[in-house]
């Protein structure tokens, strides 16, 4: 169990995941530290969770043990200017779930203006949380500077475990790959969910049975692909009878260049994630 005291910068949905997930592991109300202009939706979290409340960040960072940056990505600089000096004082581990914006930027925010031109930075690790977090089933992947000691780690992969999967990367810049395989994932298969609902209605099948076997045939392949040691192709093939219906469908996928389709699609996400971080980068509390 963490015996550490932590705080959210911000209430949304991914924070109050991770807020619902750590209170089921045992972490105590008492010992959570919530920051948001939103009162309505702390003053949720409080009635769930009994958290503490505070609308000041620096108070919230002279508080507690590990910060988690859970604000939109367009207001991190702001938010990380604000309370630079705190984290100066208090050096509290970081952790930033804002999609998008490097840990060299986070470190450059950070900085009071003192120490601008210094080369200390603090203990941050960047991760990459996707939306099924939200129901504690997540993949996230992690990212530590070179400030953030083994202990930490332990911390912060704790505290992400909360909702769901987690893994550490060595390269930050896989980070981008990241963002656009599980990141972004979840649309996908939501796409194919809802293309094969649509196809069994054109089949005769009504909204409502080609909406729960569409959704239960995805949970049950996935709970099957994640279980076994078997890869997904021979998964695959071992379900793919010769000569019978699914090879038949398999064939029509196959031939529609269906596995280049979705390596095309995941290579415009990559590229988009790094553009949207070069463009998040040049943000500055002064623009």
């Amino acid at each position: 169990m963490i015996n550490k005291k932590i705080g959210f910068i911000g209430s949304g949905n991914m924070a109050y995941s991770l807020v619902g997930g750590l209170t089921t592991t045992g972490v105590e109300g008492k010992n959570i530290w919530v920051s948001d202009p939103n009162t309505e939706k702390m003053l949720q979290m409080a009635s769930n969770f009994s958290v503490n409340l505070t609308t000041s960040n620096t108070e919230l960072v002279q508080s507690v043990d590990i910060v988690i940056l859970a604000v939109k990505p367009q207001q991190l600089a702001q938010v990380c200017s604000e309370i630079a000096s705190a984290v100066s004082q208090s050096n509290p581990l970081l952790i930033s779930i804002a999609a998008g914006v490097l840990s060299k930027d986070i470190e450059l925010w950070l900085k009071p203006e003192s120490e601008q031109q210094t080369d200390t930075s603090t203990a941050l690790v960047r991760c990459m949380p996707n939306t099924p977090a939200l129901v504690q089933s997540g993949a996230t992947a992690l990212f530590a500077n070179k400030q953030v000691s083994d202990e930490q780690k332990t911390l912060a992969e704790s505290i992400l475990r909360a909702a769901g999967l987690t893994l550490w990367l060595d390269n930050e810049s896989d980070m981008d790959a990241v963002t656009a395989l599980s990141g972004s994932g979840p649309a996908y298969f939501f796409l194919v969910i809802e293309a094969i609902e649509k196809a069994g209605m054109q089949l005769g099948l009504d909204e409502k049975t080609a909406h729960l076997l569409a959704i239960q045939t995805a949970f049950g392949a996935s709970k099957m692909a994640l279980e076994s040691n078997d890869s997904p192709e021979t998964l695959r093939k071992k379900v793919t009878s010769p000569g019978g219906t699914t090879e038949k469908a398999i064939a029509i996928l196959q031939d529609g260049q269906l596995e280049a389709l979705f390596a095309k699609a995941l290579a415009g996400a990559k590229a988009r994630s790094i553009e949207l971080a070069q463009i998040l980068g040049s943000t500055s509390v002064n623009n």
